[in-house]
């Protein structure tokens, strides 16, 4: 599973919530974050802030985290767990993120190597806690060091089976082990890990969490709806759990809640309720997301404009990435082609990175709907070209890139009467999605191939074909809009009443809040 803008570890405190490196944090003695159970040998005072650091750690609010534990070493500067604990902050396992340089800083502060600092851990517990994340800074490849730390945690939890953080952090390194990308196996085991945790300590954040991040695809988010549903009021002073129960209410679909605790997050985060103060970023992207699949589509586009006002106050590129996917997603659910927001001038640069395929998509698609093949046509090429570069300079490309300069490919074929080539090619390249690793969140493809196909083929007659690419759409993305609306009218045309019926009810659920008229437009929008 990878995260679908992905950012330097500098930028992590700004995406989630954090502050910035070298700023004073409150650390938070008042704050509500959960409660575990973690002795350790550090004197009392130093204790209180490193049980802080911990629950901060759990909720991945890594700055607050290792603004604790420093006080934490400032009160005891022998206290070899803090140590640990700050350098656990510099290792963002779902993400595939580690500052290794700042992690190995952080525990030379105790001692000058390994054997010096196992020698101030008074205990055996503690030496294993503190040889663990030795392994995790060690020598090596990083996927290496990943799998002994794993390994490492393993035989810690095996050796401390009462030890609720042992167990805690060993179900987080076995995802770890996926190195960003959602290995099915490895998320089911960690996932068992941290429910059985999560039934018998219930105000766990840790155990929540990883529940949440172990289930959060539509096949199996329904095993972590009870932590999505409590976590945020277990760590109500952490922005990020606050969004993080949202990993779970996106895959299922339901866009209430996803809108609000998005807001309730965004508001944590920046500690105030005054939008003029939103920027692009994580909770606002995944905010506009669920408005659009509600039908707000105003609501979406005074949301959309609000951070892109506040975007010239920033020349951070992880924002800019998620204006971008922000802007497209808005462009592609609503049709509003024409809209002054698909003139903004977000990106440029010919490195075939997410934003640059998410411009190439709505600015091709957009042409061809003004009547403009050629520009369409450009468009096109210049995706193609970057992509062509980067692989001649051995420089990734990110697969789901190729699947939308191929959907653009698709809808240029179709527009040149083409249709059957389109179709096969779009067939093509739902089959290479379809392998990709599930990610969490908004969609990187803002339009997903399936939902494309059935479009295409409800428009050429074919509506029984249609209404399987449509069935295969919501199965990978419960709920959404475009899709609903596209099964009920290929189920009505392929004379399947009973499914047509059943998604125009999810579809007018979906729409309580929408604009005016909306419903009526999608049900006889040929689309």
């Amino acid at each position: 599973m990878r995260h679908p803008l992905p950012v330097a570890v500098a930028s992590l405190s700004i995406l989630y919530g954090g502050a910035l490196r070298g700023q004073s944090i409150d650390v938070g003695s008042s704050a509500r974050l959960g409660s575990i159970t973690f002795p350790t040998s550090g004197v009392a005072l130093a204790q209180d802030d490193f049980i802080r650091g911990v629950l901060w750690l759990h909720s991945f609010e890594y700055e607050r985290a290792a603004s604790a534990f420093r006080s934490a070493q400032s009160k005891d500067q022998g206290f070899a767990l803090a140590y640990w604990g700050e350098a656990m902050t510099y290792t963002h396992a779902i993400w595939n993120q580690q500052d290794v340089p700042s992690g190995r800083a952080s525990l030379a502060r105790l001692g000058p190597n390994p054997a010096a600092r196992a020698a101030k851990a008074p205990t055996p517990r503690e030496r294993d806690w503190l040889a663990a994340v030795e392994i995790l800074y060690g020598d090596g490849p990083k996927a290496r060091r990943d799998t002994l730390y794993e390994r490492a945690m393993e035989r810690l939890a095996g050796r401390y089976p009462d030890d609720v953080e042992a167990q805690a952090f060993y179900a987080l390194a076995v995802m770890g082990l996926s190195q960003g990308l959602r290995n099915v196996p490895s998320y089911m085991r960690a996932g068992a890990i941290a429910q059985a945790i999560f039934e018998k300590h219930p105000d766990h954040p840790g155990a929540a969490h990883y529940v949440i991040h172990a289930f959060d695809d539509p096949a199996h988010a329904p095993l972590g709806l009870r932590a999505a549903q409590a976590y945020s009021k277990i760590a109500p002073s952490a922005g990020h759990a606050q969004h993080m129960t949202t990993h779970i209410f996106l895959a299922l679909g339901m866009w209430p809640e996803v809108v609000k605790q998005n807001e309730v997050a965004q508001e944590a985060s920046i500690g105030s309720a005054d939008r003029s103060r939103w920027f692009a970023g994580h909770y606002t992207s995944w905010l506009g997301y669920a408005l659009l699949q509600e039908g707000r589509f105003d609501d979406a586009r005074a949301h959309l404009v609000l951070v892109q006002q506040n975007q010239g106050r920033s020349t951070r590129p992880d924002r800019t990435s998620a204006l971008a996917l922000m802007r497209a997603a808005w462009l592609t659910e609503t049709e509003r082609w024409s809209d002054s927001a698909a003139g903004w001038p977000l990106v440029s640069g010919s490195v075939p990175a997410y934003e640059v395929a998410f411009e190439s998509f709505v600015q091709a698609v957009g042409a061809l709907r003004a009547g403009r093949r050629t520009d369409a046509q450009r468009d096109l090429d210049a995706l193609r070209g970057s992509i062509e570069r980067a692989r001649a300079a051995a420089q990734p490309v990110d697969p789901h890139v190729d699947v939308i300069a191929a959907q653009l490919g698709a809808i240029l074929l179709d527009d040149a009467g083409r249709t059957d080539s389109a179709v096969a090619l779009l067939r093509k390249t739902a089959a290479a999605e379809d392998t990709l690793p599930v990610d969490f969140g908004p969609p990187v493809v803002v339009k997903p191939t399936h939902e494309l196909l059935g479009e295409l083929l409800l428009r050429r007659g074919k509506a029984a074909e249609a209404q399987r690419e449509f069935t295969r759409a919501l199965e990978q993305g419960p709920m959404r809009l475009r899709a609903l609306a596209g099964l009920a009218r290929a189920a009505d045309a392929a004379g399947d009443s009973s499914s047509a019926e059943q998604a125009r009810s999810a579809l007018r659920a979906s729409l309580a809040k929408a604009d005016p008229g909306l419903l009526d437009r999608l049900q006889r929008s040929p689309q």
